[in-house]
């Protein structure tokens, strides 16, 4: 699911995908790796915001494997997930 971001000046859109406990750290990682996420929220199956996780191009090597540990501890004990990640627009979309 895609909605617009509500200042469009900022060329930012917002993607929400669910996401099973066991593939969220491949997830995480496939998102981090695309780059042009700008942040990831994981929300609980009760649509509670559980962690942001703001993202830069120079904190994502620094927190990478930190970060990757500790959700994978969180992904054991919720069962589903809803993904919400913030992207930049790119210019040909």
């Amino acid at each position: 699911m895609r909605y617009a971001a509500a200042n469009a000046m900022e060329n930012t859109f917002f993607e929400e995908m669910k996401v099973k406990g066991r593939d969220l750290v491949e997830k995480v990682k496939s998102i981090v790796h695309e780059g042009n996420a700008r942040r990831i929220i994981l929300k609980d199956e009760k649509g509670q915001t559980f962690l942001e996780i703001p993202l830069s191009i120079a904190a994502v090597g620094v927190i990478a494997v930190p970060l990757l540990a500790g959700l994978g501890a969180i992904a054991a004990l919720v069962a589903n997930f809803t993904l919400v990640v913030e992207r930049v627009k790119e210019e040909n979309q």
